[in-house]
């Protein structure tokens, strides 16, 4: 079916558990029938000893071709009426009681399921809430026309376009697009993900999935997980993450966390147990708010300063108390936003934060015009070098990412239609390193993005009135409640046929996607001041120089404090270019015999110093390779040994 159509509805039984509404599926949904009834108990089929209230969540399953459905589920207890049916033998002597309808004590689980190519999760829920309470409550309405009226129903084009519609049961509910489809629709989930794990934790997440590493979030909660997994790829924006992505992954299908492939994927807590063995996986407790990072996974954070400017605006924002905690006089309480445009605000931030990151980017795109298609290619190379983050881990693997190469492939052409992203890149730059050390300033901007953002969820600010009727209180505790009715597919596919002939003289919802020159942004600079720089690499090559001269003057003591700064400043080339000299100069001054522990020093930074691979060859500064002839003392041997089986014990 076209985009436009509203979801179609795929209700059927799963294999021979008799728990789902028996509809025969109308539309062929071979990648969601394989696994239907698995996503839509991820937790198992299980009976259970209690009513209990009917649940929703959303799942999202991904196609072969990349694109995603998202399958809402509502699930409520039904008694289950083939093992009430069966009585035991009753023991001699005892008399039978006839005439009493006990009630029932076990019940399965049945779901209602609807799957779309839209994400309107709200509206999933009222819909299949519609349904569910028709049933329990028994209105006289036809389930049947329901479900004709919720397939024929036309979602309008995005652009901030209203449509009103109903099932016929008295409802009365409101389709709301975006302005801009490119923008992700959030709704609260990010500023949820960050109540729950805390600043640091979620820039550690976010610092994970844009270095390719597996994150894994547990919950007690289904719908806090798929939350979840919205929010962190959110704030990926304007990247897109091309890993698998399961949000709620089913206990029959975790051996997919084994895989080698990165992915954001969720699982139930009931499966903690089954996820500690994992010795690659990054682990999010969104219940307990803590993350799990296992030693043997190096996570890449942001360059610096971006990291404390990135970290300082999420505080205000989040915590807007603590700058004016010390005050002799503070003033009345600062009251935070509320949760949508609070769920904004954050994602303003990391906005200004990919503005800065990717800073001048199109002056590195070349178009490459030799094929009938134009192939654009970037200029990782001279990016890096010309921001001054040649030796940069985190921005080296963003740029030889999946996400990055989608990123270069969809925003690269230089005409295309705009976002919020290309005006902020282009127009903005400027302004956000000219508020850096002015909080005020700062918020001022992050504010006016959230207001954007936010209208762009919300283009209408008066909202039509909205009725969906509910079920009755308490009515999921009735005693004797009939089983879901059998559904009329014949009638069904009849009554979609109706109200498709009706809306057939309906204009498309088509929108007319408006395309311009990209503007080109100001030029590539470094990410650092020149001041800060040249003082830092005056700091790094001094520390290398002390060292190299405390290894030959036999001063371990200094020798082991300074040494573990001299290998992390080896990671820089000019550093690395010192240590060669000062070696060189070392042995030009005369030839040096050293202990083996002296020895051993020098062959730690010359081995640290080759283990920093040269980031590109083509780059101009490339690594120099060297001799150094350093001769290590040769002890005398020991008794009855010969010199050169001296030699080889030493070896």
């Amino acid at each position: 079916s076209p985009p436009t159509v509203f979801p179609q509805y795929c209700i059927g039984y799963p294999g021979s558990f008799d728990h789902f509404v028996n509809i025969h599926k109308i539309t062929c949904w071979d990648c969601f029938w394989n696994y239907d009834e698995y996503f839509c108990q991820p937790g198992g089929w299980q009976l259970s000893r209690e009513r209990k209230q009917p649940t929703f969540f959303v799942v999202v399953l991904t196609d072969i071709d990349s694109d995603r459905h998202y399958c809402s589920c509502l699930t409520f207890y039904e008694a289950e009426i083939n093992l009430q049916g069966t009585k035991k033998e009753e023991i001699e002597g005892e008399a039978e009681v006839s005439g009493l309808i006990q009630p029932a004590e076990v019940f399965a689980p049945k779901s209602l399921v609807l799957v779309s190519r839209l994400y309107y999760p709200e509206i999933f829920r009222a819909c299949l809430g519609l349904i569910y309470t028709v049933y329990v409550d028994s209105l006289n309405v036809s389930l049947e026309s329901l479900i004709a009226n919720l397939c024929a129903c036309l979602v309008p084009a995005a652009g901030g376009s209203q449509k009103l519609f109903s099932l016929g049961a008295g409802d009365r509910q409101l389709i709301q697009t975006p302005l801009h489809d490119s923008l992700p629709v959030t709704g609260t989930s990010v500023a949820l993900l960050f109540q729950q794990l805390g600043i640091q934790n979620v820039l550690s997440l976010f610092c994970a999935v844009l270095t390719e590493n597996k994150v894994l979030f547990h919950s007690a909660s289904f719908q806090r997980l798929s939350d979840a997994c919205r929010a962190l790829e959110s704030l990926m924006f304007p990247l897109k993450y091309s890993y698998p992505y399961i949000p709620i992954l089913p206990a029959q299908l975790l051996e997919v966390l084994s895989s080698p492939t990165p992915f954001i994927i969720g699982v139930h807590s009931i499966f903690k147990t089954d996820i500690h063995e994992l010795l690659d996986v990054i682990i999010a407790d969104l219940d307990g708010g803590t993350i799990k990072i296992p030693e043997c996974i190096h996570l890449s954070s942001l360059p610096e300063p971006l990291l404390h400017q990135t970290q300082s605006a999420l505080s205000l924002i989040l915590h807007p108390d603590l700058e004016v905690a010390d005050h002799a006089f503070p003033p009345p309480r600062t009251a935070l936003s509320h949760s949508k445009m609070l769920d904004k605000e954050v994602r303003a931030v990391f906005l200004r934060l990919f503005a800065q990151l990717f800073q001048g980017y199109r002056s590195c795109l070349q178009l490459i015009r030799i094929h009938a298609e134009p192939v654009i290619h970037f200029h990782k190379t001279a990016f890096l070098g010309q921001r001054g983050l040649v030796e940069n881990d985190f921005l080296t693997k963003v740029l030889n990412g999946m996400a990055f190469a989608g990123f270069v492939s969809e925003r690269g052409p230089p005409y295309r239609s705009c976002d919020l992203f290309d005006e902020l890149v282009a127009f903005e730059v400027e302004r956000i390193k000219v508020e850096e050390n002015s909080p005020v300033k700062m918020i001022k901007h992050v504010r006016e993005l959230a207001e954007q953002l936010f209208k762009n969820e919300n283009p209408n600010p008066h909202m039509a009135f909205q009725k969906v009727p509910r079920p009755t209180e308490g009515s999921h505790l009735r005693v004797h409640i009939l089983p879901f009715p059998k559904i009329n597919e014949a009638r069904v596919q009849e009554l979609i046929q109706e109200n498709l002939a009706k809306n057939q003289n309906a204009p498309p919802a088509t929108r007319i996607e408006k395309k311009c020159v990209v503007p080109a942004g100001p030029p590539v600079v470094s990410i650092m001041d020149k001041v800060t720089t040249v003082f830092n690499s005056a700091q790094r090559l001094e520390v290398v120089r002390n060292c190299i001269s405390f290894i030959f003057e036999n001063k371990i003591l200094e020798t082991e404090k300074t040494l573990p700064a001299a290998l992390r400043a080896l990671k820089g080339k000019a550093a690395r270019q010192c240590l060669t000299d000062e070696l060189g100069l070392h042995v030009q001054q005369n030839r040096a015999i050293l202990d083996h522990q002296q020895f051993d020093y020098i062959i730690r930074m010359m081995n640290c110093t080759l283990q920093v691979r040269s980031l590109r060859p083509t780059w101009p500064a490339c690594l120099a390779w060297w001799w150094v002839p350093v001769i290590p003392a040769t002890p005398e041997p020991e008794a009855g040994e010969s010199l050169e089986t001296g030699r080889r014990r030493l070896q």
